[in-house]
């Protein structure tokens, strides 16, 4: 039975969930766990989330019903267990998080080295100096290249808020790079 939302690389998943699983990690292991590192700022925290992430879509696997692509689906666990182990309240305040003061160690690992090359680029700077929502539906637009209706089903918000936020969050984007010089 073909699910009603399915997008290319979702069509060749297996029902078998443990297949479905092996898929899924090799198709989206890394995109979740940047996901769960952009939420969390903590790598051994983002690795639980990750593995709690693909458990629950095993678990879960003969439920979904294809409302959503299989990323859209394991975004929104990835999104709900990292609003869960952080407090929800977090994702509500305008408060903003400071890259720098984030603590490495010299030795780095794969998803080290590209979590730093994420967080590394100037845009992600000043994305970073935004409120939780503002940051939220910016990465989730441009860093995993959800559509609107992804990221509303992703973030179990309105599409229309979802548009109003993006909106906003690209002017304020826009006025930090002018700010900085970045001429567009």
């Amino acid at each position: 039975m073909e699910r009603p939302f399915q997008k290319k690389n979702d069509l060749h998943f297996s029902k078998n969930a443990e297949e479905a699983l092996e898929q899924m990690m090799d198709l989206y292991g890394q995109i979740v766990l940047r996901t769960a590192f952009f939420y969390v700022q903590d790598r051994f925290l983002a690795e639980d989330i990750c593995q709690e992430t693909f458990i629950r879509a095993y678990r879960n696997w003969n439920k979904f019903q294809g409302n959503s692509s299989v990323k859209t689906w394991l975004i929104r666990i990835t999104i709900n267990l990292c609003k869960d182990k952080l407090g929800l309240k977090a994702f509500k305040s305008e408060e903003t998080t400071d890259p720098t003061a984030l603590k490495t160690s010299n030795y780095h690992t794969v998803e080290e080295e590209v979590m730093n090359r994420l967080h590394k680029t100037e845009i992600l700077k000043h994305l970073v100096s935004l409120s939780k929502p503002h940051q939220e539906v910016l990465y989730l637009y441009y860093y995993l290249d959800f559509s609107t209706v992804e990221i509303s089903i992703a973030s179990s918000l309105p599409e229309g808020t979802i548009r109003a936020r993006l909106h906003r969050a690209r002017g304020q984007l826009k006025k930090l790079l002018q700010k900085e010089g970045f001429d567009q």
